[in-house]
């Protein structure tokens, strides 16, 4: 409120001190009234381009642009020296009042002339050349396109680990920053450090632009990870689903699920001041969650399910996309085949996962799978099944209740994915699935009493939804930590569609000795 109130002074300021300075240039008084159109004829004053005024609808930017129309509204009265450059740039709620009634003798001279007698210094030079760059990377970044990295083998098939990509936020629609007074260019930390790259005392409500189009089937999408909005203060633990991790320690003090779930907040409230203890937690606003890439597979009103590892839709059966693969189990009919199998499928230490290769357990798309049978090469080959992940916590809804004791990632639902407007019935059965997106998703109290559902301090039976829910899911369907260990994506959390490679370098630390360097096939390559 404090950020709000200060912001809210300077408007009123603007109006109640501008319209005694314009008045002594002649110009009618009535143009420094207006809140906010007194800020465009100022801009006129200053002689600064016109286009300052669009600049000052960009949250973030906006507040280091009122800064230089300040400092600049000074300068154009002779206050020309760097403490008063800095009184009217860090204090203006002071410097332009005084301005307008005690300093009624200060002449207006203009904008500041650069010329031969009097030059920018080289600092000056560069720092505005900076300043105004920092400005229009920022705009871009915001608002058109910003470049992501792929840091993890959970789009693998399509993208790789080492790809750079560039994710047009224009496509759905562009955000605007809910935390906008950042650090530019980093995301939620500054660099080598936990230290947030924000302030969270000033933040602004959920508004998005209107985009090229809506979210369709198997769109690769950029989103903040819907769990993060409180992570574990650990470089190595911090990018994870911190309410996993404290489930998971919880389940381990408890002895087994079925105890933990009589009891869930005796267990997390041990285990709690464990973890805040050895590194801290920290909460993080939506649009500094952490950011993650994954497929759209299902859509909101979508009647969601998997069956053997196989997407229905509605009842209907969906094609599986030609990049996804999955975890298989094979064995050789002789050692050699391993190299052959190796560099005719172009397979690297990722693909065979933290076993290595004599795990015998690697993962292929489908089409890589007919390959390697057609080889001749192959005793046997089977698909792994994941059937011991059933009633462990681990996958979505993090339930041991029936039906969701017999789920895992390869047999999952049916569920019905949320849409704006849609009403489901709300009963302790289904609860389980909807709560998250009821209560932080969409800003609802809820809790249970009496075996009765209580949103906002009356009973409900039903809700009805306020945004658009989505399905995220990766594309290397076994070693992929998605939708199917922590559930729905809501609108808020989308940022941008991913659109084309313009770098890729395998990492050989990672891929593999021997697999390293620039890829040159996937340079400007469009994201499938």
């Amino acid at each position: 409120m404090i950020a709000w109130t200060l912001l809210f002074l300077l408007l009123a300021i603007y109006s109640i001190s501008l319209p005694a300075i314009f008045k002594r240039l002649d110009i009618a008084a009535w143009k420094g009234a207006v809140p906010l159109l007194n800020l465009f004829f100022l801009i006129q004053v200053i002689k600064r381009p016109w286009y300052w005024f669009l600049i000052l609808f960009v949250p973030g930017v906006n507040l280091l642009m009122l800064i230089i129309i300040n400092v600049e509204l000074g300068i154009a009265f002779g206050q020309q020296g760097t403490a008063e450059q800095w009184k009217f740039g860090a204090l203006p709620w002071f410097a332009i009042p005084e301005l307008a009634f005690k300093r009624k003798n200060d002449k207006f001279i203009g904008q500041r002339v650069w010329n031969e007698k009097n030059k920018k210094s080289i600092p000056r030079e560069w720092g505005e050349a900076i300043l105004f760059a920092v400005i229009a990377a920022t705009i871009i970044r915001t608002f058109f396109l910003e470049a992501f990295t792929i840091p993890t083998p959970s789009m693998e098939g399509s993208m790789l680990v080492g790809d750079y990509l560039f994710v047009s936020k224009m496509s759905y629609g562009p955000k605007s920053p809910q935390t906008p007074v950042s650090m530019p260019f980093v995301h939620n930390v500054l660099p080598g450090s936990m230290t947030p790259s924000y302030v969270d005392w000033f933040e602004l409500p959920y508004f998005r632009l209107p985009g090229f189009g809506d979210v369709e089937r198997f769109d690769p999408v950029v989103f903040n990870f819907p769990p993060g909005d409180s992570i574990i203060v650990d470089p190595m633990l911090s990018t994870f689903d911190y309410y996993q991790i404290l489930r998971d320690e919880a389940v381990r003090a408890a002895g087994s699920p079925e105890a933990f779930e009589e009891n869930p907040e005796k267990y997390l409230s041990l285990i709690r001041p464990q973890v805040i203890k050895k590194f801290g937690i920290r909460e993080r606003p939506t649009d500094k969650k952490e950011h993650y890439i994954k497929r759209c597979v299902g859509l909101p009103g979508d009647l969601f399910e998997i069956r053997d590892g196989i997407i229905f839709v509605d009842g209907k059966e969906i094609e599986t996309p030609e990049g996804v693969q999955f975890n298989y189990t094979y064995r050789l009919k002789n050692r050699a085949s391993q190299r052959k199998m190796d560099e005719i499928l172009e397979l690297t230490d990722l693909d065979y996962g933290q076993g290595g290769r004599e795990d015998m357990t690697v993962a292929l798309t489908l089409s890589e799978v007919e390959k390697l049978k057609s080889l001749g090469i192959l005793d046997t080959i089977a698909r792994v099944e994941h059937q011991a992940q059933q009633g462990t916590l681990a996958i979505f809804p993090n339930s041991i209740k029936a039906p969701y004791n017999t789920w895992d990632i390869d047999n999952f639902g049916p569920i019905q994915i949320p849409a704006k407007g849609m009403t489901i019935d709300l009963d302790l059965q289904n609860l389980p699935l909807y709560k998250r997106s009821i209560t932080h998703f969409e800003g609802h109290d809820l809790y249970v009493k009496d075996g009765e559902i209580y949103i906002d301090g009356e009973v409900r039976t039903s809700y009805t939804f306020e945004q658009d829910h989505f399905w995220m899911m990766g594309d290397n369907r076994h070693n992929s930590l998605d939708a199917r260990f922590w559930g729905f994506v809501p609108e808020t959390h989308v940022v941008g569609k991913a659109v084309f490679t313009w770098f890729s370098k395998a990492n050989e630390a990672q891929q593999g000795k021997g697999n390293g360097g620039i890829r040159w096939n996937r340079m400007f390559k469009l994201v499938d």
